[in-house]
């Protein structure tokens, strides 16, 4: 999780990270399902990856935008869930398919993320009129977003147009005039030698 870029929303008086890595988005699974168990987190994010309808949806999830995921792997739990000795931790699905949809880490500032479009479907899970919240504060999120680099870009665009103005005024008055005083001396030179 290098470079990562962190920011948060609220949800009914929950704070929820997010995580930027290489340009995309990561919303905190951990901090959504403190909405149902805020003691134990991992509790609904375990029975929810049960489900054989939640593991198919994160098959068909990788293999539309993981070239690397172990589809082989995928189809034992596949056949497997439902079973009531199955179980699936994230850092079991992430290990056994070499899925990039969801990313978990353990320790103090661990918890366990997923990409956007996975992080609502889990919203939906445990409740829709939850996740209508949910999505409703990220893309306030992203339009905010949108609105400062508009702002930015300008600012960006206002400091280079000054720049512009004093680098030429620097050249048109010390630079041209050296050098047009050198060219004059050496024309001064090439006449007396003459």
């Amino acid at each position: 999780m290098n470079n990562n870029i962190k920011t948060e929303i609220i949800v009914n008086e929950q704070k929820i990270s997010i995580i930027r890595i290489d340009n995309k988005e990561y919303i905190s699974l951990t901090d959504l399902a403190r909405y149902t168990n805020p003691e134990e987190p991992k509790i609904p994010i375990y029975a929810w990856m049960r489900n054989s309808d939640v593991l198919e949806y994160l098959g068909l999830w990788e293999q539309l935008n993981n070239e690397s995921f172990k589809g082989h792997e995928f189809e034992t739990f596949e056949n497997e869930a439902g079973k009531n000795s199955f179980y699936m931790s994230p850092q079991k699905w992430i290990k056994e398919t070499n899925a990039i949809g969801i990313i978990s880490k353990c320790g103090n500032n661990g918890g366990t993320y997923a990409r956007s479009d996975i992080a609502f479907e889990f919203a939906s899970w445990l409740s829709p009129k939850f996740k209508l919240h949910v999505i409703q504060e990220f893309q306030r999120l992203k339009k905010n977003e949108a609105y400062q680099n508009k702002v930015d870009w300008h600012a960006n665009r206002v400091l280079a147009k000054a720049n512009y103005i004093v680098h030429t005024d620097a050249i048109k008055n010390f630079i041209v005039p050296t050098l047009l005083k050198n060219k004059k001396s050496m024309y001064m030179l090439r006449k007396q030698t003459c």
